[in-house]
């Protein structure tokens, strides 16, 4: 059975950073596309990042652009957001998503055309 365990998330102050990860168990991350999504309260869950499997390429939204950074380590199964400059507007629930294929689905932000397992999320709060 697929698990994906998302980690890392917290409290921190604007222009602070944060690290999350994504683990697997029952199949290997480097196979697969991977993305991270976000939810605030009261809003969507939108795409921020995602990464193919097959030449480490990414994407990001405009609003994280410079700021986050997504890598994958298949040693250790895990796939990194490495998100700095936080800003308050980046508040959310950050979930890991892995998908069926080694490309990343068009268009990447949105959530229903990933067909791989979901974790259950992180806080992330941005506060003074």
């Amino acid at each position: 059975q697929v698990q994906v365990v998302e980690f890392g998330g917290g409290l921190v102050q604007p222009g602070g950073s944060l690290r999350l990860s994504c683990a697997a168990s029952g199949l290997s991350l480097g196979d697969y596309a991977v993305g991270w999504f976000r939810q605030a309260p009261g809003k969507e869950r939108e795409g921020v990042s995602a990464m193919n499997s097959h030449n480490g390429r990414t994407w990001y939204i405009d609003a994280v652009k410079g700021r986050f950074t997504m890598s994958r380590d298949n040693a250790k199964n895990t796939v990194y957001l490495q998100m700095n400059n936080l800003k308050p507007e980046d508040t959310a629930v950050y979930y890991c998503v892995t998908h069926s294929s080694q490309g990343v689905p068009a268009p990447f932000y949105s959530a229903r055309w990933w067909g791989g397992s979901w974790g259950r999320g992180t806080q992330v709060t941005v506060s003074s």
